[in-house]
């Protein structure tokens, strides 16, 4: 018995210290971006104006340590990717900004952009989203989706961090949304709960193939509906309703809507009339 346990722990030791190496501390990485929003969203105080430099500067080096803590610096270089992602900070808090705006006059049931930015949840995964596929784009391996997958956790919405998605953007409901990692969606698209874009077939020879829908721009995608495959795209200024299942592409300015019909019947006896 004694030499199985130190059987297993000698594997244990060894996997676990090869995976360390390759992988970022999910506490650390979730603290880094939790600082970040709380920096760019204050909800619990807001900063005197003379820590604003401070606390970036704080969350830089943090995000510089945590890529230290696992990145083979002769592979990316550290420096170039925390200024590079720094430099574009403004650029996703605007954008964040619009989708806010287009979230709050979309939804009648919101009485402010600050109660969107506090306490939607949507809102949340879109900013999640923003700040992980900008850490796509300068190639950092693994934080993204440790970041996008505690959004999902945390929202119910799955968006994987390199799928391209534009300005503004608008999920509404959160729950159960999914897109995948070759999405591409345009300008003023507005996604409801349980759609899904997700790919017709699932197969590690296809990785580096787009496998999810392309949307493009003004688009409305009403609750439960799923279109797969990369070569299915949506065209401009068109509207899904709810419940449609697309495999194959729309023209611009289409309206498709599921055909199924409901039917109802009342059973009255003689004791209703």
């Amino acid at each position: 018995m004694q030499k199985n346990n130190n059987s297993l722990i000698d594997l244990l030791r060894k996997t676990h210290n090869a995976e360390w190496e390759a992988t970022p501390s999910t506490h650390d990485a979730i603290a880094w971006l939790t600082d970040l929003v709380q920096f760019l969203f204050p909800s619990n105080h807001l900063p005197k104006q003379s820590s604003y430099h401070g606390i970036l500067k704080k969350n830089q080096i943090d995000l510089e340590n945590l890529l230290l803590s696992y990145v083979n610096t002769n592979e990316l270089d550290i420096d170039a990717v925390v200024n590079a992602f720094y430099n574009k900070l403004e650029s996703i808090y605007n954008n964040l900004r619009l989708d806010a705006v287009k979230i709050y006059e979309f939804d009648p049931a919101a009485s402010s952009i600050y109660e969107v930015i506090v306490s939607y949840p949507g809102f949340y995964a879109i900013t999640v989203y923003r700040i992980a596929h900008e850490l796509v784009k300068l190639h950092v391996p693994v934080l993204p989706r440790i970041l996008s997958e505690f959004a999902h956790r945390n929202t119910g919405t799955d968006i994987h961090p390199g799928a391209k998605i534009g300005v503004p953007f608008m999920i509404d409901h959160s729950t159960g949304i999914v897109i995948g990692a070759t999405a591409i969606i345009g300008n003023n698209v507005s996604i409801y709960q349980g759609v899904t874009l997700g790919a017709l077939q699932v197969s590690k020879e296809l990785a580096e193939v787009k496998r999810h829908p392309t949307v493009e721009d003004n688009v409305i995608i009403y609750a439960r509906t799923t279109i797969l495959g990369g070569k299915t795209v949506i065209g401009r200024n068109s509207i899904i309703g709810g419940s449609v299942f697309l495999t194959k592409s729309v023209e611009p300015y289409s309206r498709v809507f599921n055909t199924h019909q409901l039917r109802i019947e009342v059973e009255r006896t003689t004791n209703d009339a």
